[in-house]
């Protein structure tokens, strides 16, 4: 069991390395063709959808967790950048990260990949709406921070390897944790285990796991490698989509860093989103 488990980690690592590493750099390469001032100004002063469309590319192009997105957030709202602006923002950047997509895309499918993307926006823009249409504008406190420069980047084969290397050096070690589960997973846990009690159609398990994810906070770089194992081994892929998006969207830090900025309300009304899109997003992708 333990050599089967060891082979299965050296296969994964040494496949995520490669993928991550190619993929981190040419996206470090790429986003010197980015206008981030630009996109805040076209978020400021756009029709409301196309402000949505402009937030949504650029939590694309800030593929931040979900506690790094908080003095981007603080910053926007202190340029007055429209409140569901701000919060597609909030809840799309996590969950959108170009380089664990691509990496979703390998090693889960284009569709999967395709549909997760889709899924997560569209719910992202409609959380963001629907928080405004509800006046949750009004239980932002009023926080100014000092300090903070919005990055310019230029095309820089230097800065990218610099970049992937800082990126190495914070997110790679949640994917070889993510592999080493994964691999664990393979080798010691029964394949007719997991699908007696996490397959099929036990809709239940959906909303289960969007709630366990927010305090697990597993990243998405983590969790691509172990839905890869407990798809395989037959998990129906509703709650590992809703485990994967809850833990990504939301974790304890970042609730503890929201209640700086916003009053208790809409903090719970963000986890409470944070958990309905998870679990819509669970349960669509058993109608796919």
């Amino acid at each position: 069991m333990w050599l089967e488990i060891g082979k299965s980690f050296l296969f994964i690592a040494i496949e995520l390395t490669l993928l991550f590493v190619g993929i981190s750099f040419l996206i470090s390469l790429l986003q010197g063709f980015i206008p981030y001032e630009k996109m805040e100004y076209l978020m400021e002063n756009s029709h409301p959808l196309v402000s949505a469309l402009v937030a949504l590319a650029f939590a694309f192009a800030t593929p931040f967790c979900s506690c790094s997105t908080i003095p981007v957030v603080v910053n926007l709202l202190n340029n007055k950048v429209r409140f569901r602006i701000v919060m597609i923002f909030l809840f799309a950047s996590p969950v959108l990260d170009p380089t664990i997509l691509t990496l979703m895309s390998v090693i889960l499918g284009w569709k999967v990949a395709l549909a997760y993307t889709l899924i997560t926006a569209i719910l992202s823009v409609a959380i963001g709406f629907v928080l405004e249409k509800l006046h949750f504008e009004t239980q932002v406190k009023k926080v100014i921070m000092t300090g903070y420069q919005p990055e310019t980047k230029k095309f820089d084969m230097k800065l990218a390897f610099v970049e992937t290397w800082q990126l190495m050096k914070t997110v790679y070690p949640f994917l070889i944790i993510g592999a080493a589960i994964g691999a664990i997973i393979h080798g010691a846990v029964p394949t007719e285990w997991i699908t007696t009690y996490l397959g099929g159609d036990n809709w239940w398990l959906v909303p289960i796991a969007a709630i366990i994810g927010i305090p697990l906070y597993i990243r998405l770089s983590t969790m691509i490698p172990i839905s890869q194992i407990m798809i395989a081994k037959g998990m129906a892929l509703g709650p590992v989509m809703a485990l994967m998006i809850s833990s990504a969207g939301a974790s304890l830090p970042e609730v503890t860093l929201l209640q700086s900025i916003f009053k208790k309300k809409l903090v719970f009304a963000f986890i409470g989103s944070v958990i309905l899109m998870s679990t819509l997003s669970g349960f669509l992708f058993y109608i796919i």
